[in-house]
């Protein structure tokens, strides 16, 4: 039977061929002792980083989490335009103009009444006036006066005293999966610790009360000179939890960071800073109120979280794919063996077997003896 042209015989190939695994024991050292370090370094893999390092032995889950705060401290200033006053929780702890180009005018006409500016203090009245008896006019506006004056940032801090203040930071978590909760107040904390504990990361790393000054400071800032034009601070608590222990192993982990980005070249608007007004009415009956622009430091609580328990599905399946991965030692060998050592062609020979389809091999021996026998008849 004549064999397939060379242009298909490639399709010949792959549609009438079929290989199959053949066990070759080879008796050498180097291929021995390869084949064994392969198996070593998978098995190490599979025991030293998936199950031990990752423990793929569990099941995992995210945290849930809620975040309360309270900042406790007081402190006194003593200004001519507020005088002397003092400062407490309900001031300083909020949930949170010089004539603008826009609206300098040379006559009523350049006015709007009605129009808001982006940048404006209030609602034009379409007459053009004298701003502050100076020779400059800008359009009149409806609004409280006198109009923001935001050119002049007090230094040094204007409550330089709140770096001594103190965040009582209170976070409840709940992995759902294990229906686990837990709150940072450990059971263990008494009411009369927490009123003089200050967290300490060597002394005392489970206290929720944190020092402002040392909160920034930990984040390598200096207190003082973040509060002058504001900035923002990141408090964040890592709860990563294996469940297969108590639960008193569950423990809150606090880092400190600064968010805001102070070193970046673009220097336009730094910091971090909010208004707020204090209303009243005056001797005469008039409503007035109290603007303040404060330049303060935002805190930022961030949780982090992860739990995990045995469960028998995963367990499973990272052993499954950890034999798995005992095939590459095979395959790994296989390349070495058959080609880039020197007897390559000789383990070649005898790792791989060419066998005819028996069939076609069958026929072709039984047509020949045919062809023999009819001949001696015809004699």
């Amino acid at each position: 039977m004549a064999g397939p042209g060379k242009p298909c015989a490639g399709l010949y190939s792959f549609l009438f061929e079929y290989d199959t695994p053949r066990i070759v024991l080879i008796k050498s050292r180097k291929v021995g002792l390869m084949n064994r370090l392969v198996q070593l370094a998978i098995l190490a893999y599979v025991i030293g980083w998936v199950f031990v390092w990752e423990k793929g032995y569990q099941e995992t889950d995210s945290v849930v989490s809620s975040v309360t705060t309270k900042v406790k401290g007081v402190t006194v200033t003593n200004t001519s335009e507020l005088g002397l006053r003092v400062w407490d929780v309900a001031d300083y702890v909020i949930p949170p103009q010089f004539p603008d180009k826009t609206t300098r005018c040379h006559s009523s006409e350049n006015c709007t009444e009605g129009y808001v500016g982006t940048h404006s203090n209030g609602v034009q009245t379409g007459k053009c006036v004298a701003y502050r008896n100076s020779t400059e006019k800008t359009c009149q506006v409806f609004a409280w006066c006198p109009v923001e004056d935001d050119e002049h940032v007090p230094k040094p801090a204007f409550l330089h005293n709140a770096a001594n203040f103190t965040l009582l930071v209170k976070n409840n978590i709940w992995y759902p999966k294990f229906n686990f909760t837990k709150r940072n107040i450990l059971p263990n904390i008494s009411k009369s610790y927490l009123k003089n504990c200050k967290y300490n990361a060597k002394t005392d790393p489970f206290c929720p009360i944190f020092r402002l000054r040392d909160v920034v400071e930990s984040a390598g800032q200096n207190f003082q000179e973040m509060a002058v034009e504001g900035g923002v601070m990141g408090l964040q608590i890592s709860w990563n939890c294996n469940l297969d222990k108590a639960a008193s192993h569950c423990l809150p982990k606090y880092t400190f960071r600064r968010i805001d980005n102070k070193d970046s070249d673009h220097t336009v608007s730094p910091g971090y800073n909010f208004r707020f007004a204090k209303y009243y009415k005056n001797a005469g009956g008039r409503d007035s109120r109290t603007l303040i622009k404060a330049y303060g430091i935002r805190f930022d609580i961030m949780v982090f979280g992860k739990a995990g328990k045995f469960d028998i599905i995963p367990t499973m399946i990272n052993i499954g794919s950890g034999l798995a991965l005992f095939g590459v030692a095979t395959v790994l060998c296989d390349i070495i063996v058959l080609y880039f050592m020197k007897k390559k062609y000789y383990y070649r020979e005898k790792k791989y077997k060419y066998v005819e389809d028996y069939d076609l091999e069958a026929n072709s021996s039984y047509g020949s003896q045919g062809e023999t026998q009819e001949g001696c008849r015809i004699r």
